[in-house]
């Protein structure tokens, strides 16, 4: 599960100054119990109705009435530099490769 990873990897994103916000389609209930179960510090959102999904145009990109696995960077500004949207529901970046695209991000706004 890309979130029990991300939480493994936490530490490496708050030393970044960055947070991880994961959204789910589950009703806020089941999404308590997930953060609970992998132990997420960072917040796990409750989009039921998938406004947030659709917002960003990931809903049902795969014809499964869920979002294709996502992972969109946002500068402190709020503004989006970079995205990642998996072509299949395994198609997912590990941490690892997240925390390199930030370093990238990083580098090029000190230059």
């Amino acid at each position: 599960m890309q979130l029990v990873e991300l939480q493994k990897n936490y530490q490496e994103f708050t030393a970044r100054q960055v947070e991880i916000v994961a959204l789910s389609r589950d009703e806020n209930t089941d999404v308590v119990a997930m953060k609970n179960e992998v132990n997420a510090g960072f917040p796990i959102l409750s989009d039921p109705d998938a406004a947030i999904m659709k917002l960003y145009g990931v809903y049902n990109l795969l014809g499964d009435e869920i979002a294709a696995p996502s992972v969109f960077i946002l500068d402190h500004a709020g503004n989006m530099r970079t995205s990642y949207i998996g072509k299949s529901a395994g198609d997912r970046p590990t941490a690892e490769s997240i925390l390199q695209v930030i370093d990238l991000i990083a580098n090029q706004d000190t230059e």
